[in-house]
């Protein structure tokens, strides 16, 4: 049976696949010889050669990797062909603005318990958000603190 040489991975996006490729590829859309990248990230033209081309070359630190990225313009996350995560929302839930309101939390509060989730969902009930509340200002004496 003949294999779709269109389903077939090519060695160039094999190689996309690792960082080394990626900084290749950013390094190349760039129009940046080697060693302009490698005195821009204070890498030398071999550490950085070998990042590109030897599969089995040692993967930077984070550090070098921020380098390298910033060199570029383009983000670590970008390097590692990962998404970024989202930023943490803002968004106050209603059951619990209804809480704070009810409660006359201060507002530095409302934003600590807003990051609040279980299994991946906020509370959905301001009895739920009270008792978290509560549990999290009563704790305060277990860490020396006191409750007001």
């Amino acid at each position: 049976m003949d294999a779709d040489p269109g389903s077939a991975a090519t060695p160039a996006r094999d190689a996309d696949a690792s960082v080394g490729g990626r900084i290749r590829r950013y390094r190349q859309d760039r129009k940046f010889s080697l060693s302009h990248l490698a005195e821009q990230a204070g890498v030398s033209k071999g550490y950085l050669s070998a990042l590109e081309n030897d599969p089995h070359a040692r993967r930077p630190s984070a550090e070098t990797l921020y380098a390298i990225a910033k060199a570029l313009g383009v983000t670590m996350s970008d390097l590692l062909g990962r998404k970024l995560l989202p930023a943490a929302s803002n968004e106050i839930p209603d059951s619990l603005r209804e809480f704070a309101d009810e409660a006359d939390l201060p507002e530095a509060d409302v934003q600590m318990l807003s990051a609040i989730q279980f299994r991946g969902d906020p509370p959905r009930t301001k009895e739920r958000w009270r008792y978290i509340y509560n549990a999290i200002r009563t704790s305060e004496a277990l860490d020396g603190g006191t409750s007001s």
